[in-house]
């Protein structure tokens, strides 16, 4: 899973072609650090259909703002660098998360 970070988003999703799946999370966010582990888990189930990424708010907070990312954990699928999906906080479980990805591989 690729860590992510305010200098490398646009260019690894806004400006990415295909499929890219984004995890926003902080280390304060408890339930972000108990999610991680089944992310990364999904992510090398599934990373040869889509790319996956991790993005701590904490060091870039105005792009999360930007982003409309006002919960965490806050899961988004991006295509061609548009937004098309999301899960946020409570939604944001393992089989949620696993059926968000399956709609689009």
């Amino acid at each position: 899973m690729l860590a992510l970070d305010k200098k490398t988003f646009e260019p690894e999703v806004l400006e990415a072609e295909g499929y890219v799946f984004v995890d926003f999370w902080s280390e304060g966010c408890e339930p972000c650090k108990a999610l991680l582990p089944s992310v990364e888990e999904l992510a090398g189930k599934y990373e040869a259909s889509m790319k996956f990424c991790k993005l701590d708010i904490t060091k870039a907070r105005r792009l999360a703002i930007k982003q409309k990312v006002l919960g965490l954990p806050t899961i988004v699928i991006y295509k061609d660098g548009q937004k098309i999906d999301e899960l946020t906080k409570d939604d944001a479980t393992e089989s949620n998360i696993e059926a968000m990805i399956k709609k689009y591989i």
